[in-house]
């Protein structure tokens, strides 16, 4: 059975959706001049990105922004609920801002934090995003408790212990109030 070009995208999304493939497995998309795709299992070079890219333009509006938030969760399991609170409450979903800290993106990513994720462009909403929520699961997965990896996401994990409490940061302690009650009842 023949599937036109334009068609391919589609069908290896669609294979991907129905068996979900783990980081190492990525597909890489690169579209020349011509328009045609080459696909690849290793990022051959900086023109190559994930198939699955996205683009999530500056400017863009908090509707536009919770389909790629639902879309990154579902992938690492996250509650699409507390990702887009950390959102409002991070960037108040500007792709563009940064912190006075240094902080970058909608998911207010530190440099050397985005550069262990692999993230190459803070700016990049959507990747910014992927990056966001892998990182904030793993937090998840380290912590065992929302709050406290809601505080290690935002005073690093080095200035919080492993089983509480909380640390004595004024801006964290609020950071992560603001998170929770946005998130609601549990």
């Amino acid at each position: 059975m023949f599937a036109p070009r334009r068609l391919l995208p589609a069908l290896v999304l669609a294979a991907l959706a129905v068996a979900p493939q783990a980081r190492a497995d990525t597909i890489y998309e690169y579209r020349d001049a011509k328009g045609s795709i080459h696909l690849s299992n290793k990022k051959l070079n900086d023109r190559y990105r994930p198939f699955d890219y996205m683009r999530l333009p500056a400017g863009t509006d908090e509707r536009k922004v919770i389909p790629f938030i639902r879309y990154y969760c579902r992938r690492s399991g996250m509650d699409p609920r507390l990702v887009t609170a950390m959102v409002e409450v991070e960037s108040g979903f500007e792709t563009r801002a940064v912190s006075p800290k240094g902080a970058a993106g909608l998911m207010q990513i530190m440099p050397d934090t985005g550069r262990d994720l692999g993230l190459d462009d803070a700016f990049d909403g959507a990747s910014n995003l992927e990056a966001g929520i892998r990182y904030m699961r793993r937090l998840l997965d380290a912590y065992g408790d929302v709050r406290l990896a809601l505080a290690a996401y935002n005073a690093g994990p080095g200035r919080v212990p492993k089983g509480g409490p909380i640390p004595d940061i004024p801006e964290t302690r609020d950071y992560v109030a603001k998170v929770m009650a946005r998130v609601g009842p549990r």
